[in-house]
C-alpha cells in the first residue's frame, strides 16, 4: 500500500493530480451536480474538464484506418501525471501528459489514443540521460529469469511515495520455469541508467528539485534539431476498464466549510497517487467523522469509484468499508487485495457443492482401469518445508542399459474441476492463487488445494504424468504422456534434497529425514535424488549452451513471530542445487507438453510466449554499458547470459557489480504471456526469449494456475481421454488474456505484500545498516542497491547534512561530489564522490507515515566499507 508524502502535496484542494493549479473555474473541484459554486461568468455554461469519448463506431473505424492506437495504459507510480502506452512499432512508448489527456482512464485500462500534432510531442534532450520516457512496469520481469524460492518469503524495498525507486521481489512458489520461482519486479518507471539533467560540466549546488521536461511548441529550430521527440497522445476511448476502480486511502473534510459541497461530501484521498481524489457522500462516512475528523487521520478506508463525469476534476465514489489503522498488516493487506481486484471471499455453497461430499474420499475403482498404476514406484515430492499445495512429484528408475526412466507427475486437478461447473467458473475468474507473505489466497477450495489434489505422501493420488527414457546426459530416447495413479513415498523439503546431494556417499540418519513409506528405503530415495541431480546438471548446462538466459537477483526470506505475525528477521535466500533439480524437470515437462499440444491442435494450443526485450530500452542499456566500459553482449538471450556469468569475478565487489547490472538488465524485459496458437499467424512470435525455445506452456502447477488446468484438458483431448474443450480460438484467447491480467495483478499484490513486511521489519528492528552500490547518478540524487537486503532506493542530496554538492560528467560518466557539513567546528568538510558502481554505507530508517522507510547515506568514515574478503553474516546465511 503506498502512502503519499503529504508534506510535498502543495496543490490547492480541488486541483487534480497532474493538472496545473491555474485552471480557472476548474480549480475548485466542483461536484458534477453542484452548480452553485460556479462563478458568475460561468453561469449558463457547462464547464468541461475532459473531452467526450468518441463513439464506438468512430473508434473501430479509426483503429482500422490506423489513425487511432490502442494499448494498455501505464501510469508512472512516481510521477503520476505521466502515462504511457506501448508503441505499435515497438520503439519508444507513446507519452500521455497529465490527467486531462488521460481522460479518466486508470492504470491498466485498455485505452484508445489519438496522436497529438507533432509540435505538441514531448521533447527529449539528447544529452539528457534522464530517460524517463518509458512507462512504469510493475510486473514485467518474467519468471524464467529468476530463481526458485520459498512461497511468499522473499521481499524487497517497500515505499510507495512517488519520489522513491522501488525494487520489489517476491517468491510465490509459482514459476515461469514450472516450479516455484522468485520474481523480480521493478515497480519503477524505466529510469535513467547514467542520469543527468544538465549539459556537460554544468554544476548545480542547489536543493533537489525535479525538473520536468515540458512539451515545447515554440523553440529555436537550432535547439529542436539537437533534440528528439517522443510521440504524445490523448485518450479518446476506454475499451476495457481493467482497473478495479477501488482504492484504499484516507478521509478528509473539504477545505471550504461554507460551501454546499461541505454539507454533502467528504474527500477521499487515495494512497495510490495514480487514482483521482474522490468525493464520497457524508452519509457513507462514520457518524462522528464531521465532528471528530482527527480520530480518523490514520484510518484506512476502501472506496469504489462509481462515476467520473466530464465536468468534474474529481470522481464520485462510495465508501466500501473501514479497514483499520494504516501500517498494520491485516488492514494494509486487505487494502492491497481489494485495490487489485483479488477475490479473497469464502467460496460459495454452490462452489463447495461441486466438491466430493462423502469424506474421506477414495479413488473410484474404475479409475484404476483407466490409468497407469505407478503406486509401487519410488515417487516423491520436493517442496519448500512450509508448502501444503503439492503440485508435482518426481521419480527416477535406473534401467539395465544404463539409462533412466524419469517421471514428472502432476496433480490431476482437472478431474475434480468439471468443465462448466460453478467451481470451474470461480477458478477461471480467480485464475491464480495469490501468495502473500503471511498467507495464500487460493484459486481452489482448500479441500482440493491441500488434501484431495495435493500429492501428500503415503496416499493414493490421481496424476497426469510425463515419463521419459533419458540417457545419463539427459538426451530423450522416448516420451510418454498419460493419466496415472501414484503413491508418494515421502515429502522432502529442499533442505532434505540438498543434504542428499551434498552427501553422495554418506547415509543420512533417518531422524534427519521425513518419514518414508515402508515399501521404499532412505537409500533408494537418496540414490534417485543423486541420479536426478546428475541428469539435471546436464540438462541445465545444455540449456545455457543453447542460449537460455537467467537473471538471478538477491532475494530475502523472513521469519515471522508465531503469535503477533510480525516479521522478526530476514536473510538472503540461497538458490541451491535442489532447487535447480526440480526446475529442470518442470521445464522439460512444460516444453514436452507444449510440443504435444501444438502438434495435435495447431490452432487450439494454449501456449506461453516471451517477447524479446523492448528495443528502445535495450538501446539505452547498451549505451550505458558502453559509457561504463562494460563488455556486455546484448545480441541474444544467450549472449547476455554469457556476459553476465563470465564478465565478473568472485570477489565481493565484482559480485555486487553483477547484482547491479543484472538489475538493470531486467528493466527492458517484457512479460511472458499466455496465448492461443490460432491467434498468431507468425510462428516466430511463439518463441520464448528467456528460455530460447520455440514452444513453451504451463502444465506443472494446476493447483494454483488455471492456465495449467486448461492445458491439462487440452492434453487429455490430445491423448484421446476426452473431447476437445468447448472453447474456440477466440474464447481460448480471451481466457488467456484474463489469466495474463490476473497473473500480473497477483504479482503486483505479492510485491506489495513483501514490501509491506520489509517496511514493518525496518520499523520493528531498524535502523538497518548495509553496504550499498550506486546504480545511477542524477544531478541532485543517486540510486543505490542495498546489498544486504536487495532493495533499491533513491537518496536525495537535500536530505543530507551537506554544505553543497555539484554534478559533473567525467568523460561520459556522471558523478556527484558531496561536501559534508563538519560534525565539529575544528573539522574540515569531508568530500565524497558518488559514481556508478561505487560502494557507500547506508542506513534504512522507518518513517512516521507507516509503512514507509527511507535510505540515509552515512558519512564517509562513519563505518569502514567491507572489504572483498569480509564475511557478512546476513549474506552468508
Amino acid at each position: 500500500m503506498s502512502h503519499p508524502d503529504y508534506r510535498l502535496n502543495l496543490r490547492p484542494l480541488g486541483t487534480p493530480r497532474g493538472v496545473s493549479s491555474v485552471v480557472g473555474p476548474h480549480g475548485i473541484g466542483a461536484s458534477p451536480n453542484d452548480k452553485k459554486l460556479k462563478n458568475k461568468s460561468m453561469r449558463g455554461k457547462k464547464k468541461t474538464v475532459f473531452e467526450t469519448y468518441m463513439s464506438r463506431e468512430d473508434v473501430s473505424e479509426g483503429l482500422k484506418r490506423g489513425t487511432l492506437i490502442q494499448g494498455v495504459l501505464r501510469i508512472n507510480p512516481k510521477k503520476f501525471h505521466e502515462a504511457f502506452i506501448p508503441s505499435p512499432e515497438g520503439d519508444r512508448d507513446i507519452f500521455i501528459d497529465g490527467v486531462v489527456a488521460r481522460n479518466r482512464a486508470l492504470n491498466g485500462d485498455l485505452v484508445v489514443v489519438e496522436l497529438l500534432p507533432e509540435e505538441q510531442w514531448k521533447v527529449i534532450k539528447p544529452e539528457s540521460n534522464d530517460k524517463e520516457t518509458e512507462a512504469a512496469y510493475e510486473s514485467d520481469i518474467p519468471e524464467e529469469f529468476c530463481t526458485r524460492q520459498l512461497p511468499s518469503q522473499s521481499l524487497k524495498g517497500y515505499d510507495g511515495s512517488p519520489d522513491v525507486i522501488i525494487e520489489a521481489q517476491f517468491g510465490d512458489d509459482d514459476s515461469e520455469d514450472g516450479h516455484g520461482n522468485a520474481e523480480n519486479v521493478l515497480a519503477d518507471d524505466v529510469k535513467k541508467l547514467s542520469v543527468c539533467v544538465q549539459e556537460k560540466g554544468e554544476e548545480n549546488t542547489g536543493s533537489a528539485v525535479t525538473k520536468e521536461e515540458s512539451i515545447s511548441t515554440s523553440q529555436d529550430t537550432r535547439v529542436l534539431a539537437e533534440k528528439s521527440l517522443q510521440k504524445s497522445a490523448k485518450v479518446v476511448y476506454i475499451l476495457e476498464k481493467k482497473h478495479p476502480r477501488a482504492a484504499t486511502g484516507f478521509l478528509k473534510l473539504l477545505a471550504d466549510k461554507n460551501s454546499e459541497l461541505f454539507r454533502k461530501y467528504a474527500l477521499f484521498s487515495p494512497s495510490d497517487h495514480r487514482v483521482p481524489r474522490i468525493y464520497v457522500p457524508l452519509k457513507d462516512c462514520p457518524q462522528d467523522f464531521v465532528t471528530r475528523p482527527k480520530d480518523y487521520t490514520n484510518t484506512l478506508f476502501i472506496c469504489r469509484i462509481v462515476d467520473w463525469k466530464e465536468d468534474s476534476n474529481f470522481a464520485l465514489g462510495q465508501l466500501a468499508k473501514s479497514l483499520g489503522q494504516a501500517g498494520e498488516i491485516e488492514p494494509e493487506t486487505e487494502g492491497i487485495l481489494t485495490e487489485y481486484g483479488v477475490d479473497f471471499s469464502d467460496f460459495s455453497s454452490e462452489v463447495l457443492e461441486c466438491l466430493p461430499q462423502g469424506l474421506p474420499w477414495t479413488i473410484p475403482p474404475e479409475e484404476f482401469n483407466r490409468r497407469k498404476d505407478l503406486r509401487k514406484d519410488c515417487i516423491f515430492t520436493i517442496d519448500p518445508s512450509t508448502a501444503r499445495d503439492l503440485d508435482d512429484a518426481l521419480s527416477c528408475k535406473p534401467l539395465t542399459d544404463g539409462n533412466f526412466e524419469v517421471g514428472v507427475h502432476i496433480a490431476d486437478v482437472s478431474y475434480f474441476v468439471p468443465e462448466g461447473s460453478e467451481l470451474d467458473k470461480v477458478a477461471a475468474e480467480r485464475a491464480t492463487s495469490v501468495y502473500l507473505v503471511q498467507k495464500v489466497v487460493p484459486m481452489l477450495p482448500r479441500l482440493l488445494c491441500e488434501e484431495l489434489c495435493s500429492l501428500n505422501p503415503m496416499t493414493d493420488k490421481l496424476t497426469f504424468s510425463v515419463i521419459w527414457t533419458l540417457t545419463p546426459k539427459g538426451k530423450i530416447l522416448s516420451e510418454w504422456f498419460g493419466r496415472t495413479i501414484i503413491h508418494s513415498c515421502t515429502k522432502l523439503s529442499y533442505e532434505h534434497a540438498q543434504s542428499m546431494i551434498e552427501s553422495p556417499t554418506k547415509t543420512i540418519p533417518a531422524k534427519e529425514l521425513p518419514p518414508i513409506s515402508p515399501e521404499h528405503t532412505n537409500e533408494e530415495v537418496h540414490q534417485a535424488i543423486l541420479n536426478l541431480h546428475s541428469i539435471a546438471k546436464e540438462l541445465r548446462q545444455q540449456r545455457f549452451v543453447e542460449g537460455a538466459l537467467r537473471l538471478d537477483q538477491l532475494k530475502l526470506a523472513f521469519t515471522l513471530d508465531h503469535e503477533t505475525g510480525l516479521p522478526q528477521g530476514c536473510h538472503i535466500y540461497e538458490y541451491r542445487d535442489s532447487n535447480k533439480l526440480v526446475e529442470e524437470f518442470m521445464l522439460l515437462a512444460n516444453m514436452a507438453v507444449a510440443h504435444k499440444l501444438h502438434h495435435t491442435f495447431p490452432e487450439r494450443a494454449l501456449l506461453r510466449r516471451h517477447p524479446p526485450p523492448q528495443s528502445k530500452m535495450l538501446q539505452d542499456l547498451v549505451e550505458f554499458c558502453n559509457q561504463m566500459g562494460l563488455p556486455v553482449d546484448f545480441s541474444s538471450a544467450g549472449a547476455l547470459n554469457k556476459s553476465l556469468t563470465e564478465t565478473f569475478g568472485d570477489d565481493k565487489y565484482s559480485l555486487a557489480r553483477k547484482e547491479v547490472l543484472t538489475n538493470m538488465c531486467s528493466r527492458p524485459m517484457q512479460m511472458a504471456l499466455y496465448f492461443c496458437s490460432g491467434v498468431l499467424q507468425d510462428p516466430t512470435l511463439f518463441r520464448h526469449y528467456a528460455l530460447n525455445v520455440p514452444l513453451y506452456t504451463h502444465f506443472t502447477s494446476p493447483i494454483r494456475r488455471f492456465a495449467d488446468i486448461l492445458v491439462h484438458r487440452l492434453l487429455a483431448a490430445a491423448l484421446g481421454y476426452r473431447e476437445l474443450p468447448d472453447l474456440d480460438t477466440d474464447a481460448l484467447q480471451k481466457q488467456a488474456d484474463h489469466c495474463n491480467d490476473r497473473r500480473m495483478a497477483s504479482k503486483r499484490v505479492q510485491e506489495l505484500s513483501t514490501g509491506l513486511f520489509f517496511a514493518i521489519l525496518v520499523k520493528e528492528c531498524g535502523p538497518l545498516e548495509s553496504e550499498a552500490m550506486v546504480m545511477g547518478v542524477l544531478s541532485q540524487a543517486f540510486d543505490v542497491l542495498v546489498l544486504r537486503y536487495g532493495v533499491q532506493k533513491r537518496i536525495y542530496c537535500n536530505a543530507l547534512p551537506l554544505q553543497s554538492y555539484h554534478f559533473q560528467k567525467v568523460g561520459k560518466k556522471p558523478e556527484l561530489t558531496l561536501i559534508w557539513e563538519p560534525e565539529h567546528e575544528e573539522q574540515e568538510p569531508a568530500h565524497q564522490v558518488i559514481t556508478i558502481f561505487g560502494l557507500v554505507e547506508v542506513e534504512l530508517r522507518a518513517e512516521a507515515a507507516a509503512p514507509r522507510y527511507s535510505a540515509v547515506l552515512q558519512r564517509p568514515g562513519a563505518k569502514g566499507p567491507l572489504g572483498p574478503e569480509d564475511k557478512d553474516p546476513d549474506l552468508q546465511d
